[in-house]
């Protein structure tokens, strides 16, 4: 029979599958019926040189194999030895020293003034007995005992006995982990191994030793790797600890490099029954492989579980979970932009200095992070490169996901120092307006929420000089302003290719209407196109676009909600708007499909196909300008009810506006003041973030009142809304408001 190598939870199965064939019982009678053992170690022993059981070292696997003889005895196959141990382990006391161990003497107070400073892997009875001792008086948690595979080390130097770690296997189930790795249960039960748990970490307290702790893990975090792999045969690819932040704050962790990750359940390892709480501690993690995943053979994308949308909004992480793995080319960048994301997002509205409440260090961090000089790796793609995966893990639990693509303008004309800003347009004197465009996709449901974004794109547009202006039909697409909607699609259909479960729709306005558009998508399908048609195309009928879908049968009526529309006075190139007060309109439906006919410079394309969905309104409000919308899908329309579901997308396409709105109104990107363009765009990335959250957070409250408010807001705005709602329940014509506020812990008001 073939030996059996490997570890943990695998390779514990194929023992017991081994075991419990019935010619494997059948040996194990065999073997107790002739004496030949005289206790269960011995016959595990014998059963493992029998049937191959060995680690990766070659050594005897026999606590695996004693395991697999229980449940089997248990399950009344055959009757083992009396266990000789059994009794004894459960008094079993820690091997102690006889006295405490001694106070370390002449400590410096910097961590780099330690004479002598070493880390002892515990390998000796004398070297347990001391990291018992350490532990049992000065730990709250004690020894032990400690979980599967252990390593032990102590910290000491010519000052004396410092302080000591303690190792062992990794938590079995950890939902955040899961999340932050992105590995399926069977990717976890195949490389669980591969992952160590910090479970003891303890430096003396009489110590005031500054960067002590900060300092011992930078050194166990170069050496575990070997010494796991010596002791083990097996190299280890992460380390995680928890923290309890209801005592500590996890510092030193982060000034080691560690990733606060999420939270714990508060239950424990054995804990199947929920009948032991424990209180629940911050996961941080260190990867000793930085490309841990492609070890995994896993795509970090393809391999994360879905989630739906508002997942990891609650609590004080999501800031790392939406920038933490941003490649900035120094993780203390990668760090200050967490804890920056993490501060402007209480105070959206208000510069950074208002933001970090006048932590100078902090104000200092944030801008020497936001102004790096060009170039640098800190630039807008690489912020938002983290959210951008975050985005496609909900994706994947939706049948159908909108790419709402659209553009606007970003006003820094009060900037007049600033380098690097574009002419987004001019007024009324002939002035120009300097500013930024900003390009973007953003991921919505078809139920209209919004799971993030997937594209930005921020320039300065820059208008060609009337003696080097071409005609447009010899402007290479690549060189036209909109090539933008191009690359956003190839974007979206990167994206689809990780998806083969859900469809992705790129909803597009008016602007989008243009033929190199479609026939991108025709050449390069994948992703379907639903554009609000401009321009009153020839086609290969005798008439034209517009004409051919009024001249078509009417399919259907039906009434649709149309939103009010707030005044908007003439600003910049944009055109003054009147308001328009909310109503209910009742359509008339028209599809059919139609061919396009290339424009001069694509005649060697060939017709392009689509199908039209056209409405209007035929009966307005006196004074009211009727609806009449032209739609355009590359996707077939064969009945009323399709046609009814693209104009209900078409209608989601101004999730897109809102969200320029709350980035301009809430958290006021045009009042940024930097230097650069490029300065202002790593501002603006954070912003982009903290945009779809406060917008998000908006939807789900109105959308999903009975959605608990601790999915929205932490413990301490909780109790700032209860204590609120207590203040005022005296106030008169405030009673049915504040029984609402009074209990945010059930449901959003």
């Amino acid at each position: 029979m073939p030996a059996i190598y490997g570890s943990g939870m695998n390779t514990q199965n194929q023992i017991k599958r081994t075991l419990e064939q019935p010619a494997a019982i059948e040996t194990i009678r065999a073997t107790l019926a002739g004496g030949d053992v005289e206790n269960r170690s011995r016959l595990a022993d014998t059963l493992c040189e029998q049937f191959g059981f060995h680690d990766p070292r070659g050594h005897l696997q026999r606590a695996g194999c004693l395991r697999a003889l229980r449940e089997l005895e248990q399950a009344g196959h055959f009757e083992l030895p009396a266990s000789r141990l059994r009794a004894v382990f459960n008094t079993r006391e820690p091997r102690r020293l006889c006295e405490a161990v001694a106070a370390p003497t002449g400590v410096p107070a910097q961590a780099q003034d330690v004479r002598g400073l070493e880390l002892i892997e515990v390998r000796t009875e004398q070297h347990m007995r001391v990291w018992n001792e350490l532990m049992l008086r000065e730990h709250p948690r004690g020894a032990g005992p400690l979980v599967g595979r252990q390593l032990r080390y102590l910290i000491t130097s010519e000052h004396g006995w410092l302080g000591g770690l303690g190792f062992a296997s990794a938590a079995l189930r950890l939902k955040d982990r899961e999340q932050w790795i992105g590995w399926d249960d069977a990717t976890r039960r195949r490389h669980l191994d591969r992952v160590v748990g910090m479970s003891r970490f303890l430096i003396r307290p009489e110590l005031g030793c500054q960067n002590l702790a900060s300092r011992v893990l930078g050194r166990v975090q170069r050496q575990i790797a070997d010494d796991y792999e010596a002791k083990y045969a097996l190299r280890p690819w992460l380390l995680e600890s928890f923290i309890d932040t209801e005592t500590h704050r996890g510092s030193c962790s982060r000034a080691a490099n560690w990733s606060c990750i999420g939270q714990t359940a508060g239950r424990g390892r054995q804990d199947r029954h929920t009948r032991k709480q424990e209180t629940r501690k911050a996961v941080y993690v260190y990867p000793l492989e930085r490309d841990f995943r492609a070890l995994m053979e896993f795509s970090e994308t393809a391999g994360s579980p879905p989630l739906e949308p508002g997942a990891g909004m609650d609590g004080p992480q999501w800031a790392q979970q939406e920038f933490g793995d941003a490649c900035l080319g120094d993780t203390r960048l990668s760090r200050r932009l967490v804890d920056s994301a993490r501060r402007q997002a209480h105070k959206p509205g208000d510069a950074f200095t208002a933001a970090a409440e006048g932590e100078r260090a902090t104000v200092k961090g944030y801008y020497r992070m936001i102004d790096q000089p060009d170039p640098s790796p800190i630039t807008m793609d690489a912020m938002l490169a983290p959210h951008r995966e975050r985005t496609v893990q909900p994706m994947k639990a939706q049948s159908t996901v909108l790419c709402v693509q659209d553009g606007t303008d970003l006003n820094y004309s009060a900037l007049a120092q600033c380098q690097g800003l574009g002419i987004i347009g001019g007024n009324q004197t002939s002035a120009k307006t300097r500013g930024l465009h900003l390009h973007s996709t953003l991921a919505v449901t078809t139920d209209g929420l919004p799971l993030g974004v997937l594209r930005a794109q921020c320039w300065a547009p820059t208008p060609a000089a009337p003696e080097k202006t071409r005609p447009k039909r010899k402007i290479p697409i690549e060189e036209k302003e909109t090539y933008c909607w191009i690359r956003a699609l190839r974007d979206c259909r990167e994206v689809a290719e990780q998806l083969p479960q859900t469809r992705l729709v790129c909803v597009l306005d008016r602007e989008a209407d243009f033929y190199a558009l479609f026939d991108e998508q025709r050449h390069n399908p994948g992703v379907d196109l639903l554009v609000r048609a401009q321009y009153n195309r020839n086609t290969t009928d005798s008439l034209q676009l517009f004409d051919s879908l009024r001249a078509s049968p009417e399919r259907g009526r039906f009434s649709i909600k149309v939103e009010r529309q707030s005044a908007r006075p003439k600003r910049s190139k944009q055109k003054a708007k009147s308001g328009r007060p909310a109503r209910t309109a009742h359509v008339t439906v028209h599809y059919r499909r139609v061919e396009f006919r290339p424009p001069a410079p694509h005649k060697k394309q060939g017709p392009l196909s689509v199908w039209a969905v056209y409405v209007h309104e035929s009966d307005p409000p006196q004074g009211v300008e009727p609806i009449e919308w032209c739609l355009l899908s590359t996707s077939p329309i064969a009945s009323l009810q399709e046609a009814q579901t693209c104009l209900r997308w078409y209608c989601l396409r101004w999730r897109i506006e809102d969200w320029h709105r709350v980035l301009k109104s809430g958290c006021r990107v045009e009042a940024l003041r930097h230097e650069t363009a490029e300065r202002l765009k790593r501002a603006i990335a954070i912003r982009l973030v903290i945009a779809w959250r406060l917008m998000l957070m908006t939807l789900l409250g109105r959308e999903c009142p009975d959605l608990p408010a601790s999915v929205l807001f932490s413990d301490l705005e909780i109790e700032v809304l209860q204590a609120f709602a207590q203040k005022k329940l005296s106030a008169p014509g405030s009673t049915r408001r504040c029984r609402a506020l009074s209990r945010p812990h059930r449901r959003l008001s």
